[in-house]
């Protein structure tokens, strides 16, 4: 199918709204108990019920950055409440996958707020396919970008009331490493793909400390000047004090595994796969994520004592910081 036809379907989408996905439970103290346990959220307006009544809002109410996960399906895919619509609102993305754009990449994700939500209320979100973009070419390689809108409502008896948006944006895209199949046509050889480089990070000058730090094999930590206390990501302004005044200190680079992730798809040049990514929790009080190294899926565990050490890629154009699990 010409490229023109099979986009002419894709377009012909734009816009479609897909039913309901409900919650399988009315907003709970447990479940936000649990989730604010889990982030590490402190705010007595989510968990202390007494401390809630004093404010404008007279009970608990459940963080905003949670809104999503009242919806989710659980431990099984697609199990979601009855009643729930049966639409796959990423069928524009099988579509294009059958004309060879098969990986994928999220891009951003943002979340708006109405209000919060109390608990006893039930939710449910609604899909609808925004837009997908002109074909671009990235490092990645080429694709489209298709940008999804879930919007969140409260059932209410006199009207559903609309509670929030999450705005869910991939990349959907052939890889530029991509290798013809077997029964591929015979050409010619082409000129060898340019090597594709890991991404830079961005540097700012609240930032630029620690990757000059990273470059010279250093582990460097934001402090306050006023109150010593130590912060990371870096940021302009102490979270305790409200301080300006910043220094650093080096870390020892000894820590121990908070949580980890280990990413198996979509495969992104140039990493390797699969690709363990760690929340290091270092000896000197603050967290970092950084790759992990030297350790394989089913020897990670929480708690395990690492290492810091800093790798050089691309000619040495760029150094991280990477943790290696050490013995007892």
């Amino acid at each position: 199918m010409a490229e023109q036809d099979w986009m002419t379907e894709v377009r012909a989408m734009v816009g479609r709204e897909y039913g309901r996905v409900y919650a399988w439970d009315e907003v709970n103290a447990p479940m936000i108990r649990q989730w604010c346990e889990i982030m590490g959220v402190e705010n007595p307006l989510y968990t202390d019920a007494a401390f809630a009544a004093t404010t404008e809002y007279g009970a608990i109410v459940a963080p905003p950055a949670m809104l999503q996960a009242w919806c989710l399906e659980g431990l099984h895919p697609n199990n979601y409440p009855p009643g729930s619509t049966t639409e796959n609102p990423y069928e524009v993305l099988r579509l294009m996958e059958g004309q060879g754009y098969q990986s994928v990449v999220a891009v951003n994700s943002d979340l708006t707020f109405e209000r919060y939500v109390k608990v006893g209320e039930k939710l449910y979100y609604t899909t609808r396919l925004d837009a997908v973009g002109e074909q671009k070419t990235t490092a990645l390689g080429t694709g489209y970008f298709v940008t999804l809108i879930m919007s969140f409502f409260s059932e209410k008896p006199g009207g559903n009331e609309k509670v929030g948006e999450l705005l869910f944006r991939v990349f959907k895209f052939r890889p530029a490493n991509a290798q013809p199949g077997a029964d591929a046509p015979k050409t010619e050889a082409a000129p060898a793909a340019p090597k594709i480089k890991r991404p830079k990070p961005g540097v700012s000058d609240d930032t630029r400390f620690f990757w000059e730090g990273a470059a010279a094999g250093k582990l460097l930590i934001q402090r306050c000047k006023c109150c010593g206390t130590l912060r990371h990501p870096p940021g302009p302004v102490c979270t305790k004090c409200h301080s300006f005044e910043w220094d650093t200190v080096e870390s020892a680079g000894k820590g121990s595994i908070y949580s980890f992730v280990v990413m198996h798809y979509p495969e992104v040049p140039p990493f390797d796969y699969p690709n363990p990514v760690g929340l290091i929790e270092l000896d000197e009080g603050v967290r970092l994520i950084a790759g992990l190294v030297g350790v394989k899926r089913n020897e990670i565990a929480i708690g395990q004592r690492v290492q810091v050490e800093f790798q050089s890629f691309d000619d040495g154009e760029l150094t991280l910081p990477l943790f290696r699990p050490v013995a007892p």
